[in-house]
């Protein structure tokens, strides 16, 4: 025999013996889905993180704003009057010029990535609940598997619309 015909040998004899099973001894296996992107999206937990981060940055993305205006008003300025001004004065503005630019650029560096940082702690705490809930949702529907990632799933299968209820309803409960 074939290595070829040993190994499709080998795939179909479960295949055959599972469906010469009576009906009551062949056990069901269920399979769901969750799109942990659409929870992230509609989830009332994902949203309140994304409104509390905000709220926590708004003031400091203002002032970088701000910053990075005032920054390319005194670079135009500076572009205008550069012509009329001595060779030291131009060295001066220039240099003075340089340094505001790495103070925003650094400012600019940490801003971004104390936001990356409280993004992560809050995505995680949200992740956290969901797959608590997502576990909760399996075992009170007795699925066998529950998948997050998949090529293709046949949307029978997908239960995000349930995990998203189940989140936003332990939301407005008051758990965390």
């Amino acid at each position: 025999m074939t290595p070829l015909f040993r190994a499709a040998g080998a795939l179909l004899v479960p295949v055959f013996m599972a469906a010469a099973m009576p009906v009551h001894a062949q056990e069901s296996f269920r399979i769901g889905f969750v799109n942990p992107d659409r929870v992230l999206r509609e989830a009332q937990p994902a949203k309140a993180a994304q409104a509390k981060l905000e709220a926590e940055f708004l003031k400091r993305e203002k002032d970088l704003t701000a910053q990075g205006a005032a920054l390319k008003a005194a670079s135009e300025q500076f572009e205008r009057e550069a012509p009329t001004l001595s060779e030291s004065q131009r060295a001066t503005r220039q240099r003075a010029l340089v340094d505001q630019d790495r103070d925003f650029q650094r400012r600019r560096r940490e801003f971004q990535e104390d936001l990356n940082a409280r993004k992560n702690e809050e995505l995680q705490q949200v992740y956290e609940r969901a797959n608590r809930v997502v576990k909760q949702v399996a075992e009170a529907e007795k699925y066998d598997a529950i998948l997050q990632e998949a090529i293709y799933i046949n949307p029978k299968h997908d239960i995000t619309e349930k995990v998203i209820k189940a989140l936003n309803a332990s939301t407005s409960a008051g758990g965390k």
